[in-house]
């Protein structure tokens, strides 16, 4: 009788702690007996653009290493919230996350001024500038806390969604709570407007909405339809209010200890799952957009996006005045003229 073997985080993380006092910490090399394990953790639901790419990446780098390189992905918060996946990698016991821009900015805080309102309305035009001279600018900042960033991926134009009423000018806003993530430009943007805030993690998110622990939440809508987030918030606001990215990190321990043609076949693994989980993304939220407004269960307004616009544009000013305003500026030049 063959046992049962359940994946779980203890499983991940043991084997992943192995890696990184193991494989990763002896000088691997391409022609290993033994394929050289490294996991990749996530928190995305089945079906997200998220989850397609991470599993097309360690189909991509088994294929190029031929088999010297084997990628675990541990999918749905598997190994816990982008937080707890964060002190992974830079412990070493984790060695790649595709991770979210709120927790990230907790260690890295410039990126969360990508987050800035209105700064992009197409999630391409983020990827472009992340890939130009900002990426460039926020790189030492990634190496200063142990993480090398591999690829920029996606993580979509944000709306609002909540179970109380249609929001279509700030003033609907005001007398509802929602979640936010742990980011601070979304939590200055919802104040701006009026609404209260609550830090929730994603993996709770469901739950938190369904038992009204806050009336509404925002994400791109393929995060709200791979999270089934519409089945408690049938109000769904085409806000855009703003961009997010989803950096894919790897721990630094674990990079400094690859050879140079395992850094390569993972960078060229990543650039083909990058384009992946990009079109992937705007294709769906195509797609979705078009399902949402057929569905009779679901208002799906558009809003007074000069009002929103125009309620929201102090942050940029209080965002200069920051350490990193001088990053916040060359961001805005950047990306504004």
């Amino acid at each position: 009788m063959k046992d049962s073997f359940k994946l779980n985080r203890r499983t991940f993380l043991q084997g992943a702690g192995a890696v990184g006092a193991a494989a990763l910490m002896g000088a691997p090399t391409i022609l290993r007996a033994a394929p050289m394990k490294i996991t990749f953790g996530h928190g995305a639901a089945p079906g997200n653009p998220r989850t397609i790419a991470a599993d097309k990446f360690a189909e991509l780098v088994k294929a190029k290493s031929g088999g010297a390189l084997e990628v675990t992905v541990a999918g749905a918060a598997m190994l816990g919230d982008d937080a707890a996946m964060l002190t992974s990698l830079r412990t070493g016991t984790l060695a790649i996350s595709a991770n979210s821009q709120g927790a990230t900015s907790a260690i890295v805080p410039e990126l969360a001024a990508l987050g800035l309102p209105f700064l992009f309305t197409k999630s391409d035009d983020g990827v472009k500038v992340l890939n130009g001279k900002i990426g460039d600018l926020l790189k030492p900042k990634f190496d200063a806390v142990g993480l090398v960033p591999i690829g920029w991926w996606d993580n979509g134009i944000r709306h609002i969604t909540n179970s109380k009423r249609a929001i279509k000018t700030p003033d609907d806003l005001k007398g509802l709570k929602f979640r936010t993530p742990p980011d601070p430009a979304t939590i200055d943007i919802f104040q701006a407007l009026g609404a209260a805030t609550a830090q929730i993690a994603f993996s709770e998110l469901y739950v938190a909405l369904q038992q009204k622990v806050v009336d509404g939440q925002e994400n791109p809508l393929t995060n709200i339809a791979s999270a089934k987030i519409f089945e408690v918030n049938p109000f769904i606001s085409l806000s855009a209010h703003k961009w997010e990215c989803t950096p894919v990190l790897m721990s630094k321990m674990a990079w400094n200890r690859l050879d140079a043609k395992s850094k390569e076949i993972i960078m060229e693994a990543m650039a083909e799952a990058t384009t992946l989980q990009i079109n992937a993304s705007n294709q769906d939220n195509i797609k979705l957009e078009k399902e949402f407004r057929a569905n009779s269960a679901l208002t799906v307004s558009d809003v007074d996006l000069d009002a929103f616009r125009k309620q929201t544009a102090p942050v940029f000013d209080k965002w200069e005045q920051k350490p990193f305003g001088a990053f916040v500026k060359d961001l805005r030049k950047t990306v504004l003229g």
